[in-house]
């Protein structure tokens, strides 16, 4: 298979090792890789990167990419993950071929396989606690102790691994190990347990198994009988590479291995990363559910509004490095800002609205202002708007006593009206406790927009009909932490950091009639205030949008 061409590219060093197998014809069935989740809970952006990464190479070298689900932990697992995970990669745009497989596809032939290292005096059955066989290990600069049972006789594990398997002990009672080297400075090569006792039902195979393999002798083998060509890992796994190949040595009698290739893992500004604090979320109710809208699941992401071009892009841009960083979560919102720009129709909305009254325009009349939908969308067409004598909008659009560079509303100033008029304060009523409740302008009947006036102000609001505005509510979301590095403090949990502004619920938006048909998951930008997309909650009679991202980097000037 030749090369794919590139276009003036540079090649990162897992597509150089790819090219360099192929220019030596070293994998005659062609590339074939694989994504190997654990069915533990919902993929994040991390996994994104590694889905984007694995399906992408395969696409690119004319290979295969292999779903696999890691699923030897069955007190951690779900279908609702497996069911989770399946429809995120489909969403980033990717399928894979045959399967969806699993590690439990492979339980009758990984036991079989643990036998034959048994009677070849390669593992036994250690009877310790695992802390015991823990201290045992030591530490890396001094040689480990051997387990008492490390020599005991092939007949007597085999008898006792079958009992195990048969679910003749209780859980944590019995281990089998494999019988490496004790004296090795890498602890996982010293004497790693393959299998321990666990009576769980498992979502696939029932209760037909109470011993489950370990990660380090399940993986290896699993890309073995899938025919792997390169195994793809973050950079946590490199130490265990030795073991990795060590059991592979043990099982396989041609030249065909899979190789195990480490790379950087995702790691996000302003965000956890871990499942097990995600877990910790969900379960505490700190966020609402796996797919709220500021955790960083892609169940979340597509929650709230990304797309699956704009996370295909970010994992483009971050690239694949051999060494752990940081990515700034700017640059994931850059990216879908980017996308959303190019394809969402610009639409009004005021979020926070307050009544302006044009005293001079006649009462009982509207009529409707052509709009262009989107700019950067030549075919995107345009829309009619209605307008009338009574509008909203934003009350932070309105000072009682601006500032010099406030070229908004306030008393005596002029303002156009996106797509209208060019309109004047003249008055303004305040409530008992102080709040503006309607403010009374005039209007310019010669300054339309469209219309060939000239006339120019400094100063563009955006606006609603108040006769005909739908009502909606909007969920502004925010970054759930307030912290860089929210999980990289070792006197405070993560928790600490969270940001009691994360998400601030609008009940009382008013946005114009084009919205009243918006299904879940449509995506438009609110002229001047960012981008938003429909929430799944909504029903005809409720209408959701959250907040994606705002039109700029809002967070950044604010923090500085």
């Amino acid at each position: 298979m030749e090369t794919p061409d590139k276009e003036k590219k540079s090649l990162n060093f897992i597509e150089s090792i790819i090219e360099e197998d192929i220019r030596n014809k070293k994998h005659e069935t062609g590339i074939h890789l694989r994504f190997p989740p654990e069915p533990n809970g919902y993929l994040h952006i991390g996994h994104a990167k590694s889905i984007c990464l694995n399906f992408g190479l395969a696409q690119e070298y004319n290979g295969k990419c292999n779903l696999r689900f890691d699923d030897t932990n069955p007190a951690k697992e779900d279908v609702e993950y497996v069911d989770s995970i399946k429809e995120d990669i489909k969403w980033l745009g990717f399928t894979w071929d045959e399967g969806p497989y699993y590690a439990s596809d492979y339980f009758d032939k990984l036991y079989e396989w643990a036998v034959k290292l048994i009677k070849e005096g390669k593992a036994y059955v250690d009877e310790q606690s695992q802390e015991v066989i823990s201290e045992q290990k030591g530490v890396p600069t001094r040689p480990g102790i051997e387990s008492p049972y490390r020599n005991r006789p092939v007949e007597e594990s085999l008898a006792l691994f079958e009992q195990m398997k048969n679910g003749d002990f209780e859980d944590g009672t019995k281990v089998l190990r494999a019988k490496v080297d004790m004296t090795s400075p890498n602890m996982h090569m010293r004497d790693p347990i393959m299998y321990r006792i666990l009576h769980s039902e498992h979502h696939r195979t029932g209760n037909k198994w109470n011993i489950y393999p370990m990660y380090d002798w399940a993986h290896g083998q699993s890309d073995f009988i899938e025919g792997i060509t390169h195994s793809l890992c973050t950079l946590e796994f490199e130490i265990h590479r030795p073991l990795y190949d060590w059991f592979l040595d043990q099982i396989t009698e041609n030249n065909y291995r899979p190789r195990q290739i480490e790379f950087a893992r995702l790691n996000l500004s302003y965000t956890v990363m871990s499942k097990r604090k995600l877990l910790q979320l969900v379960e505490e109710g700190i966020v609402n559910g796996w797919d709220d809208p500021r955790m960083p699941t892609i169940s979340g992401l597509r929650r709230r509004g990304y797309t699956p071009e704009s996370i295909r892009n970010f994992a483009d841009r971050i690239g694949v490095a051999k060494r752990d960083n940081v990515i700034d979560v700017g640059l994931l919102e850059f990216s879908v800002r980017e996308h959303l720009n190019k394809i969402t129709d610009r639409v009004m909305a005021v979020l926070d609205p307050v009544k302006v009254i044009i005293t001079n325009y006649p009462e009982g009349q509207s009529e409707d202002v052509e709009l262009i939908n989107n700019p950067e969308d030549e075919n995107s067409g345009s829309r009619m708007v209605p307008f009338g004598r009574e509008i909203y909008i934003e009350r932070n659009d309105f000072m009682e006593d601006p500032p010099k560079k406030f070229f908004r509303m306030g008393p005596g100033r002029e303002v156009r009206l996106k797509g209208a008029y060019i309109i004047k304060c003249e008055d303004y009523k305040k409530d008992e406790a102080g709040n503006i409740t309607e403010i009374y302008c005039t209007y310019d009947s010669e300054t339309k927009s469209g219309s060939g006036a000239t006339r120019k102000v400094k100063g563009t609001l955006h606006w609603v009909s108040a006769e005909k505005a739908i009502d909606a509510e909007v969920r502004v979301y925010d970054r759930l932490f307030l912290d860089e590095d929210p999980d990289g403090h070792k006197e405070k949990s993560f928790k600490d950091f969270l940001n009691p502004e994360s998400l601030t619920e609008l009940k009382n938006c008013k946005l114009e009639p084009s919205l009243k048909n918006a299904k879940p998951g449509d995506k438009f930008q609110f002229q001047r205030l960012g981008y938003f997309c429909v929430d799944p909650d909504s029903t005809n009679d409720r209408l959701i949008f959250n907040r994606t991202v705002p039109l700029r980097d809002s967070w950044a000037k604010k923090n500085r």
